[in-house]
């Protein structure tokens, strides 16, 4: 499988999900969470899942969910808040 190179999503678009299998085959952490735990939502979600797996599934929705917001809060402490659209406004030119 061919890997396309990232790039940051223009105006007017959405960012592409990916599968579990892309994600996992892409090599990237957060994308693979994320197409987790679209799947296991879906499967709390759907009314025959069955009544024995939903405790399990449900921890694991929430264990997927604080997985991803620490990966967030990593990324923003490591100055990546830019890419999130957050702005520093904090510049002191006269510092450099």
């Amino acid at each position: 499988m061919t890997r396309k190179p990232l790039r940051a999503v223009g105006d007017g678009e959405r960012a592409v999900k990916l599968t579990i299998t892309e994600a996992a085959d892409a090599g990237e952490l957060r994308a693979l969470l994320v197409a987790m735990q679209s799947r296991v939502a879906t499967a709390v979600q759907d009314p025959g899942t069955p009544a024995r797996d939903l405790a399990a599934l449900t921890k694991r929705l929430m264990e997927i969910a604080r997985e991803i917001k620490a990966l967030d809060v990593e990324d923003e402490e490591a100055g990546g808040g830019e890419a999130h659209g957050s702005v520093d406004t904090s510049f002191d030119a006269s510092a450099v």
